[in-house]
């Protein structure tokens, strides 16, 4: 098998300004460098050439996976999630180490003009490093982005069930949108949590704005009070509206001892009386 010889080595230690230079020419040109400071371009080209021509001197190959490669390895993974946070796609990512190929494919063509075998032979060594590396960089920035999805998803969650407090002791969870069973086990997680932190006695919830209630969203629903129940409070469903009722009756679905209003008002003045307040009007 070919190996990378020194005197290529050697010409990428004496040409790194020149490298670098182009190397960041052709990052702009590409748009790479979208969203990105020239600060931090310039530090992270020039941090990740010196890692790979350090890798060379140490002779580690061209197999990433090896030892020798764990910094530039980490490197580069730090690099893909700096970049899926920054809200760029995997080609402009990718093309960090790509655009490395033109420069340093013209520094060789130079340097063994006269010597077409060796020229072809570490053209192809270094394809083969900056490919590895290129696609570990490209596997990476999946990872985080998918990473960033999720987080970006549980966080929308979140704030499309907000627990409200409506009086010193009865909580309202308004549910707005498809009731899934990701969202029932947040609804499941924060309302729970509001309970253990306020004391409530009650809890409503409220489906109004709930489109459709079929077997599974009944079944979520049935879980929900049944934790609720569990940490000892209690729970109304409110938002019932006509066509919701037929099809529960028309699913044959089992609500048996769950309390059902048709909207939030009456739930709530239910949930007053169970705790014994009477509200008046004023004359």
């Amino acid at each position: 098998m070919a190996a990378l010889q020194n005197s290529t080595l050697d010409a990428m230690k004496n040409k790194q300004a020149q490298l670098l230079g182009e190397w960041i020419n052709g990052l702009q040109a590409s748009g790479a460098t979208r969203n990105l400071k020239e600060h931090d371009i310039q530090q992270q080209t020039s941090e990740f050439l010196q890692l790979v021509i350090t890798g060379l001197e140490n002779d580690n190959g061209t197999n990433i996976a090896a030892p020798g490669w764990e910094n530039t390895r980490q490197f580069l993974e730090k690099l893909s999630h700096s970049r899926a946070l920054l809200g760029q796609d995997s080609q402009q990512t990718a093309s960090f180490i790509f655009s490395l190929k033109g420069p340093l494919f013209a520094l060789l063509q130079n340097h063994y003009q006269d010597q077409p075998a060796l020229l072809a032979e570490q053209l192809w060594e270094i394809s083969e490093l900056l490919d590895a590396f290129g696609l570990h960089t490209i596997r990476t920035f999946q990872k985080s982005r998918e990473a960033v999805i999720k987080r970006q998803q549980e966080e929308l969650l979140e704030l499309s069930t907000p627990v409200v407090k409506l009086w010193d002791g009865v909580l309202a969870l308004p549910m707005i949108g498809t009731l899934d069973s990701q969202r029932t086990q947040v609804v499941m997680e924060s309302l729970l949590q509001r309970i253990v932190d306020t004391g409530s006695e009650i809890a409503i919830i409220d489906i109004t704005g709930v489109p459709t209630v079929d077997t599974l969203v009944a079944q979520h629903l049935l879980k929900t009070v049944t934790a609720i129940r569990l940490m000892g409070a209690d729970c109304i469903i409110s938002g019932v509206r006509p066509q919701i009722a037929q099809t529960i009756v028309h699913l044959g679905l089992d609500l048996q001892g769950v309390v059902t209003k048709a909207n939030l008002a009456d739930a709530l003045k239910l949930a007053l009386t169970r705790l014994g307040i009477t509200l008046a009007k004023t004359v």
